[in-house]
């Protein structure tokens, strides 16, 4: 049976035994995705590629501590993040302990958009343009908590925040994207 058409399970236990062309295989299926984890927190496209390998290369050595008790994804996922996080803090002196000064206890928002915000109008690439754009510390409880699928527990584990942070700054996150999208969609409703 050749490699590409071997399951996921298979892949992994020949890496474990340090299968070249398995690695190769798992790195062709995961790398898109892994990428654009890295992309969305390190915002720079050579420096996510370079994360990536970083977090591709940690992962094989590292495959005899996966235990499956969670998906191979995710748990290079997680590789991913930490490694695009501890990038993103060394390179930009990042900051979210800062936060710990202004934390305030906030509800979670379930009408995260306005009523008379037009979705429909706004195109995907809008939309993630405008959370690139956020603050540092905005973009990255975002990009994990809605994109990422992250809970708050998760992100407080992985930022190193307390739970009350999270909480505060998605919720700081959630306002201040939803006014970046309300202007966007009065940039672009046509004016008659």
């Amino acid at each position: 049976m050749s490699i590409n058409s071997q399951n996921i399970e298979d892949l992994i236990i020949l890496c474990k035994q340090k299968n070249q062309k398995a690695q190769f295989e798992v790195y062709n299926r995961y790398s898109k995705a892994m990428y654009n984890v890295a992309y969305r927190i390190v915002k720079d496209e050579h420096f996510a590629q370079d994360v990536m390998q970083e977090a591709f290369l940690k992962a094989f050595t590292k495959i005899d501590t996966f235990k499956e008790e969670v998906t191979f994804g995710a748990w290079l996922k997680k590789i991913v993040i930490n490694y695009s996080i501890d990038f993103y803090k060394k390179n930009n002196r990042f900051q979210l302990a800062d936060l710990g000064t202004t934390v305030q206890k906030v509800e979670d928002d379930a009408s995260f958009f306005i009523d008379n915000l037009d979705l429909d109008s706004l195109k995907i690439s809008n939309v993630f343009d405008s959370i690139l754009n956020l603050k540092d510390n905005y973009r990255m409880v975002l990009t994990l908590f809605y994109i990422e699928g992250y809970d708050h527990e998760e992100i407080s584990e992985i930022l190193k925040i307390t739970n009350a942070n999270c909480r505060t700054t998605l919720n700081r996150a959630k306002n201040t994207l939803r006014k970046k999208l309300e202007e966007l969609d009065r940039i672009t409703k046509p004016c008659f």
